[in-house]
């Protein structure tokens, strides 16, 4: 055997132990994955919806188109842009799949992919959507498992009930009714490509906000249905002609009803077709269509929810996804669990400055750094380093803990000290932020919110509620009522003025916190989360595909937020929260805290002025109490003797009465009493004599400790002699 034939030897061998690799990789990785038929399955068509008022909601998934009522080239629209060969594949196109690999190799990313129909309909109704090769790996077995159990028909038809169509419209017949104000039955080729043209990104090719990248694309759409012949040349160029629609058609099918029945799935997860139930929600109508009605240039996704949970509106562009959380992570990860363990009190000194921990150097906005400032300054102006700082003190892994308590958990890979200013691979949906405000709300006490309060089947037999199933998630103590309390008040100054400060003119208490995440090309994420007593209110702008917005947290989203809060308390202001024994007021040397940066209880005796006024723990105050006006006390006085006169400085103590005394053998005489200054001259002392002075500070005729002087020496004063001069 020569040594051309090992080598092709040893590299057909490599190959083929790399391929055996991979496969063992992709039997390993996709080991868990079955198809759930309830997933696909699922009949809403018996099911009633009713708000908190007992009347009922059209439902968006009363409305699930079926193929044989649909024009032919509805379905052919989308088999043309997404999956021309869907009839003669599998459910995998080899084809397509290769020339994919090839332009994602030669430009290392997943840009481009290859997903056929029934690929789509497993990953909308299965599994995530980030682009990784184990999603993609398990997306393929499922898609080939859909191929084998369902006919094309059958397939299509739950993919047109599936597809996101943008503006929370799901599925195609209530895109039909958003879009165009009939049934899908009724749409005509140029509507039934524009629904088409839409699942690419239904954000960016929405007519009523980019009517022109829409128009191409439809025609684009049009195009490729000539071409494969789903239509005519003339057909094609008449519905080119079409106009798009130039706003959308009123429908009361809200994005309310989608975690609805994601949260109805849950409880009944044997939920047959057929089965008739009436669910009973904490919709409020009227809050509801205030938050449809606000108007943005990028997605938006609003929620408010009631002290016990139930979430009384909620609305959303672009679905329920997760974001980075951006600065609204640092009261839940940083500062509450602080207070919680005493690490921190709101008056806690902490130095705002350019500061690397081990390699990580985190920025303040506009790359500028404050000096010394309190804790409550620093998260009420959402100052980064010294939440980094305090992060570092209590740890990655006890923060983590603190979140997963509220249902916000931390992936290894996120336990880094970027967390403290929301540095994370995929972060939080807005609805979970909001649960972990409520719980500073509600004293400590995390309960996650829900939409649903009970539902019953058709004959009114009581099926579920909310109290009775799920009742030990409803008081999950994660914090002490008095961390919860000084959290509430420190947010409470974010909101007066703060970055949250344009909540400042409600007339009642309301805490808040802004959040503004992005990258160099621009902020991606926007948030203001305001909460009172008895409702929590959460607002994020951003836009699905991470293209940057105009909005900072403070701006459109704390605008949005007053308007909600205006509205919700129209006719009756929430009440204060409430009170806390484990709190106290304490009165600080402000002296000591400006100059020094230390704690220190100010002397009952101090003037107002001198005092600085924060709030703790009752079991976390201070320790240590000033002294300086019940029992005066100064520093040594400097003394020198300057032509002929004793010169007396006296150093920062300008709030005491001084007595300066002068001890010359057995003679003492009082050479000053009176208020303070900075520099006292005693002009009648006489050369060739030693002088002791002694200085006595006083207080509202306290007196406190004589501070004795070293000895000063007058020398002698010498006559000129007559002939000086020479």
């Amino acid at each position: 055997m020569n040594r051309a034939v090992k080598i092709v030897l040893i590299i057909l061998s490599a190959v083929l132990a790399l391929f055996l690799a991979f496969f063992v990789y992709c039997v390993a990785v996709t080991a868990g994955e079955r198809l759930d038929m309830q997933k696909l399955s699922l009949n809403e068509n018996c099911i009633l919806v009713f708000d908190r008022n007992g009347d009922e909601i059209e439902t968006a998934q009363k409305s699930a188109a079926s193929l044989s009522e649909l024009p032919e080239y509805l379905p052919n629209a989308f088999v043309a842009v997404e999956d021309k060969r869907f009839y003669s594949h599998r459910g995998l196109d080899y084809k397509r799949m290769m020339k994919a690999a090839l332009k994602n190799v030669t430009s290392f990313s997943f840009r481009e992919g290859a997903s056929t129909i029934s690929q789509q309909l497993v990953k909308n109704t299965h599994l995530s959507g980030e682009k990784t090769i184990k999603r993609k790996l398990k997306e393929i077995k499922l898609a080939r498992a859909l191929e084998k159990n369902f006919s094309k028909q059958e397939i299509l038809e739950l993919y047109l009930n599936s597809i996101y169509f943008g503006h929370s419209a799901f599925g195609v017949e209530n895109a039909a009714q958003f879009y165009f104000g009939k049934p899908a039955s009724d749409l005509t080729p140029a509507e039934s490509a524009t629904l088409a043209a839409l699942v690419k990104s239904p954000n960016r090719y929405s007519p009523f906000r980019d009517a022109e990248k829409c128009l191409a694309r439809r025609n684009f759409v049009l195009s490729l249905m000539q071409e494969q012949g789903y239509l005519s040349r003339e057909e094609a160029k008449k519905a080119q002609e079409e106009p798009l629609p130039a706003a959308p058609h009123e429908s009361r099918q809200s994005a309310y009803l989608a975690p609805v029945f994601e949260e109805l799935s849950s409880i009944f997860p044997d939920a047959r077709s057929g089965d008739k139930l009436r669910v009973y929600t904490a919709l409020d109508p009227a809050l509801q269509k205030l938050l449809e009605s606000q108007e943005t240039d990028s997605d938006f996704c609003a929620a408010v929810r009631g002290a016990d949970g139930g979430v009384k509106a909620f609305y959303s562009t672009c679905g329920i996804l997760k974001r980075l959380p951006a600065s609204t992570i640092k009261p839940l990860a940083v500062y509450a669990p602080a207070l919680e363990e005493n690490l921190i009190s709101p008056a806690t000194p902490i130095l705002d400055e350019k500061t690397d921990f081990g390699g990580y150097s985190p920025s303040d906005f506009g790359g500028k750094y404050g000096g010394y400032m309190s804790v409550r300054y620093a998260l009420s102006r959402s100052v980064n380093v010294p939440a980094v700082k305090i992060l570092n003190s209590l740890g990655v892994d006890r923060a983590a803990e603190y979140l997963g308590k509220m249902n916000l958990p931390v992936p290894q890979e996120d336990r880094t000290l970027a967390l403290a200013l929301g540095g994370m691979k995929e972060g939080y949906s807005l609805l979970s932020l909001v649960d972990g405000y409520a719980t500073f709300a509600r004293g400590g006490a995390y309960s996650p919110a829900h939409f649903i309060e009970k539902a019953e089947d058709c004959q009114g037999k009581l099926l579920y509620t909310r109290e009775n199933c799920q009742a030990k998630e409803l008081d999950r103590r994660v914090f002490s009522e008095d961390a919860a309390y000084l959290i509430n008040d420190m947010l409470m100054t974010a909101a007066r003025e703060g970055t949250a400060k344009k909540l400042k003119s409600l007339p009642f208490e309301v805490a808040a916190k802004t959040g503004t995440g992005g990258t160099d090309a621009g902020n991606t994420d926007a948030y203001t989360i305001a909460y009172t007593s008895e409702d929590t209110v959460g607002v994020w702008l951003g836009n699905r595909d991470n293209s940057p917005v105009k909005a900072t947290g403070g701006g459109l989203p704390a605008d949005i937020a007053l308007r909600v809060l205006k509205a919700v308390y129209s006719e009756c202001a929430p009440a204060p929260f409430a009170r806390c024994d484990g709190v106290a007021a304490a009165l600080l040397d402000k002296e000591e805290y400006d100059k020094n940066h230390r704690m220190l209880l100010a002397d009952p005796l101090a003037p107002e002025y001198l005092s600085l006024k924060e709030l703790f723990r009752r079991s976390a105050l201070p320790e240590g109490t000033s002294e300086k006006f019940s029992r005066p006390k100064i520093q040594k006085p400097e003394i020198s003797v300057v032509n002929g006169s004793v010169k007396i400085v006296l150093c920062q103590t300008e709030y005491y009465d001084y007595e300066v005394k002068r001890q010359c053998g057995d003679q003492i005489i009082t050479v000053y009493k009176g208020k303070y200054r900075r520099e006292l001259f005693d002009n009648s002392v006489c050369g060739g004599k030693n002088y002791v002075y002694s200085v006595t500070p006083y207080y509202c005729g306290i007196a406190g400790e004589t501070v004795t002087l070293p000895s000063v020496h007058i020398g002698e004063s010498k006559e000129l002699p007559d002939d000086w001069w020479e």
